[in-house]
């Protein structure tokens, strides 16, 4: 058998290699081309193999595969504010009970709908590079209860890192649990489940401290055998899985598909935790943002064929000033709740706006956009 070290050499890497399955003319090729020079293609050959090539449509093809509307520069590169939350390269503090450490800007796939374009996959002024550093922070500050290792995707990094980080972690006293930001469940399972040494060190350290991962399937297609297998390993060991989907335009913006997800993450023993609804990312808005108005409907349709369990996530969106639920609608406004806050003023606030049916995000002054 393939370790998973081997299985990389097969990514997907260069817009060439598509030929074979997409059949471009020179215009089109060239389309690609300008788009993964600014957002770059890496696709995992697993994830690769569960395209349907034959229908334009598949999710799986969307989700990875770089499309010309790319190129729609509509948008922010920073949505929710993490510039101003940075305390040092690689380490944000934007709710007090929570740190977050951008490990790597490295993934096993590029997602097309990643909030993170500006530095993912060849950006390194964000990256964390002085952890030592970092953990002292973690440790001055003591409101600070739980601490997200993301990126990139935190798997992504060698494990004596991994091991580094989760050493140094455990040992914080006033940590309750730390938590691993990772697609590779879904993009990349085989880098979980072959590897012995990465399970051996999350088992170690989980007896210590709670460790929960924290991953995002967004369609039912993505949820196979080989997924399993990796949802298993670390349940195994005693990490917790919770999901975190985006709402995206062509890929789950549907009640039957949104509700065989989330039915189908539970069946998993991965946990619901959030819907997002896709942020307002340059290259990303034009392509992938579904309306708030249809949002909520899809969300409420999908909720009605859901058990309790399944349907114990949140509909949100982060945005600068915290998480906000998108909590429902009456006939004429939006409502709307900080589950999360950067002003301690605004917890647990409930506020409304008017309706629009084309807002597909708050502004700054939490007004939906025109």
């Amino acid at each position: 058998m393939l370790s998973w070290k081997d299985m990389l050499k097969d990514n997907i890497l260069r817009i060439e290699d598509l030929d074979k399955v997409l059949h471009m003319s020179p215009e089109e090729k060239q389309r690609l081309i300008e788009v993964s020079k600014r957002h770059p293609m890496r696709i995992t050959k697993y994830y690769f193999d569960l395209i349907d090539w034959s229908d334009k449509e598949d999710p799986i093809r969307k989700l990875s595969v770089p499309h010309g509307m790319e190129l729609n520069n509509a948008g922010d590169y920073d949505t929710s504010g993490e510039a101003t939350n940075t305390k040092m390269p690689g380490l944000q503090h934007k709710y007090s009970t929570t740190a977050l450490v951008l490990s790597t800007n490295v993934c096993y796939m590029y997602c097309r709908h990643c909030f993170r374009k500006r530095m993912v996959g060849y950006s390194t002024e964000e990256v964390n590079q002085r952890m030592a550093e970092s953990i002292s922070y973690i440790r001055e500050h003591t409101e600070i209860n739980n601490v997200l290792l993301s990126g990139g995707d935190f798997f992504a990094v060698p494990n004596r890192v991994i091991e580094e980080y989760l050493k140094n972690l455990s040992a914080v006293n006033h940590l309750d649990f730390i938590r691993l930001g990772s697609r590779t469940p879904v993009v990349f399972p085989q880098r979980i489940y072959l590897d012995e040494e990465l399970l051996s060190i999350l088992k170690r350290y989980s007896a210590v401290k709670e460790i929960i991962v924290i991953t995002q399937f967004n369609h039912p297609r993505e949820l196979t055998e080989e997924a399993k297998k990796a949802i298993r390993a670390l349940k195994n060991i005693g990490i917790a899985i919770r999901n975190q989907a985006v709402l995206l335009k062509g890929i789950n913006d549907d009640p039957d598909v949104m509700a065989e997800l989330l039915s189908g993450l539970t069946a998993f023993g991965v946990h619901p935790y959030y819907v997002f609804q896709c942020r307002p990312v340059r290259f990303v808005k034009s392509h992938f943002q579904v309306p708030l108005y249809e949002g909520i409907e899809i969300i409420s349709k999908a909720k009605r064929k859901l058990n309790g369990i399944s349907k114990g996530f949140r509909y949100a969106l982060s945005h600068p000033d915290g998480k906000i639920e998108i909590f429902g609608k009456t006939d004429s406004d939006f409502i709307f709740k900080f589950h999360q806050s950067k002003n301690i003023l605004d917890s647990d606030r409930l506020f409304m706006q008017p309706i629009h049916k084309t807002a597909t995000w708050l502004d700054e002054s939490l007004k939906p956009i025109e």
